[in-house]
């Protein structure tokens, strides 16, 4: 299969100590739509970020540079640069 853009939301809740815990992602019909939900979720989560990625989704192959289109809060690595 081509590839095609997806657009992500990741929600970050408390985890075992000082640690951050994924919460599932979300997955958006466009950047807009992951814009909107990453900002709802940014005030009552620890860290939200909203992303594109190009992938082969089929084949489970992302690209290691995502587009950021939202940050917020406390953030794991890549994403807390």
């Amino acid at each position: 299969m081509a590839r095609e853009t997806v657009h992500l939301v990741q929600a970050y809740i408390a985890g075992r100590g000082k640690n951050l815990k994924a919460e599932q992602t979300i997955g958006c019909k466009d950047a807009a739509e992951a814009l909107r939900k990453a900002q709802r979720l940014s005030g009552i989560r620890l860290g939200v970020v909203a992303y594109s990625v190009s992938a082969d989704t089929e084949m489970g192959d992302y690209d290691e540079n995502p587009t950021i289109l939202f940050k917020s809060g406390q953030l794991p690595p890549p994403f807390d640069e």
